[in-house]
């Protein structure tokens, strides 16, 4: 089976699918993802992470995407539809996870072209993008994802020090 068939999106997310995701994030976390999360993250505050943005997909502001193994849900990424009135055309791309077990095995390639059908999909025509990861911005400019440029310092890795953190766009024919 393809990569690719085993991306599906959410368009409501049940408690279950929460709880999963949680534990997804809390995984790349721990592996030092710098993802808007610093160490130790409870599953309560995972949790409450995860119902804010099943809140915002129930609404139409954001599209959640999520790909399944044999093991279950092993990554996910988002994007943020919700712009100012000026952006109609543009989406955020964000919280790209893909579980440690899972890595090195086309996840992260299967959610992000996924990722640009949806936006295609919701009518968007540019996807933006920020990562601190360098295996990450080695995927996204083997997509055809253009770097932008790198801003020092911008946040911190979840078990603290500062990072660098790495601009990218996306102009969708």
């Amino acid at each position: 089976m393809n990569r690719q068939d085993q991306v599906r999106r959410l368009t409501t997310v049940s408690p279950a699918q929460q709880q999963a995701l949680a534990e997804l994030l809390i995984d790349c976390v721990e592996g030092g993802a710098s993802v808007s999360f610093m160490l130790p993250l409870t599953l309560e505050r995972a949790l409450a992470f995860w119902a804010r943005v099943a809140d915002g997909v129930a609404r139409g502001e954001r599209a959640l995407l999520v790909a399944e193994d044999a093991h279950g849900l092993c990554g996910t990424v988002q994007l943020v539809l919700d712009q100012p009135e000026n952006q109609p055309h543009r989406a955020d791309l964000a919280k790209m996870l893909v579980h440690r077990r899972a890595r090195r095995r086309g996840w992260g390639e299967a959610l992000m072209r996924q990722a640009e059908r949806t936006a295609r999909e919701c009518g968007r025509t540019l996807l933006v993008l920020d990562t601190s990861d360098d295996s990450a911005e080695r995927l996204y400019a083997r997509l055809g994802w253009q770097r932008v440029g790198l801003v020092p310092g911008y946040a911190l890795l979840p078990a603290g020090g500062l990072c660098a953190t790495t601009f990218f766009y996306r102009a969708l024919d």
